[in-house]
C-alpha cells in the first residue's frame, strides 16, 4: 500500500509554510506522498472569499513541481460542495485501492473534530496525524488509537499575511514560491496588477 497523506486546504495562496510542513510530515508520519487537496469550499469558511478553484490548484501545482513526493490534487472539484473530509476519503479509497490514506490536520482542527461530518467514521477507518498550531491545545492522553501527534515547529507564515502584503504592494518572495508569484502577477490576483510588480516591493 502506498501511504498517502491528505493535506487539505484552500491554499489561498500556497506559501513556503505549507511546503515546509508537508515535507516534515512526510518523514515524521512515515508517508510515501503528501497530496495537497485543494478544496473548493471549506465547510467552516463558507463566507470566505476565495480565488477561483482552478487558479488555486494551478498555483499549487506549479509551486510543487520540484518536489517529487508532494502532489497537487483537484480531486475534490468533482465532489459535491461543501467538501466534507469523510466524503473525500471514501471517494479516494474507491478510486485508489492501492493507497492507504492518512488525514493531516492542525491542532486547531483537531479541537473541532467532533463538529466534522461523520467524524467517528473517519477515526474508525482512517489514520489521523495532528500537528501543532498556534493557540491549540489538547489532552494527548485521551487520543483515539488512530490518532498520532507529531512534533513540528510552528511556522510563522499564513495565507492571510501573504494576501495582506500583496494588497500593500510588498514583496512576498521569502514567503511564496516563485512559480506561484508569477501566476499571481500574470493573472492579477489579490489586488495585484501587471504594472505593480511584487518581486521588488518594499
Amino acid at each position: 500500500m502506498i501511504k498517502t497523506g491528505i493535506y487539505g486546504g484552500t491554499f489561498n495562496p500556497i506559501h513556503f509554510g505549507h511546503i515546509r510542513l508537508a515535507k516534515l510530515l512526510l518523514e515524521k508520519a512515515q508517508l510515501d506522498e503528501v497530496w495537497f487537496m485543494v478544496t473548493p469550499q471549506n465547510p467552516f469558511k463558507v463566507n470566505q472569499e476565495l480565488v477561483w478553484d482552478r487558479y488555486r490548484y494551478e498555483m499549487v501545482e506549479g509551486a510543487l513541481r520540484r518536489y517529487k513526493r508532494l502532489i497537487a490534487s483537484d480531486f475534490e472539484f468533482s465532489l459535491p460542495k461543501p467538501s466534507f473530509t469523510w466524503n473525500t476519503l471514501e471517494a479516494l479509497s474507491k478510486k485508489y485501492p492501492d493507497r492507504e490514506f492518512t488525514v493531516l490536520i492542525g491542532g486547531d482542527n483537531w479541537e473541532k473534530i467532533r463538529l466534522w461530518h461523520r467524524h467517528e467514521d473517519i477515526l474508525a477507518n482512517y489514520h489521523v496525524v495532528v500537528y501543532p498550531r498556534k493557540g491549540s491545545s489538547f489532552d494527548m492522553n485521551s487520543l483515539p488509537p488512530s490518532v498520532q501527534v507529531v512534533d513540528t515547529p510552528l511556522i510563522p507564515i499564513s495565507s492571510t499575511k501573504v494576501r495582506q502584503r500583496l494588497a500593500q504592494g510588498k514583496s512576498v518572495t521569502r514567503m511564496v514560491p516563485k512559480a506561484a508569484i508569477s501566476f499571481i502577477e500574470s493573472h492579477g490576483l489579490y489586488g495585484i496588477t501587471p504594472k505593480n510588480s511584487i518581486h521588488h516591493g518594499l
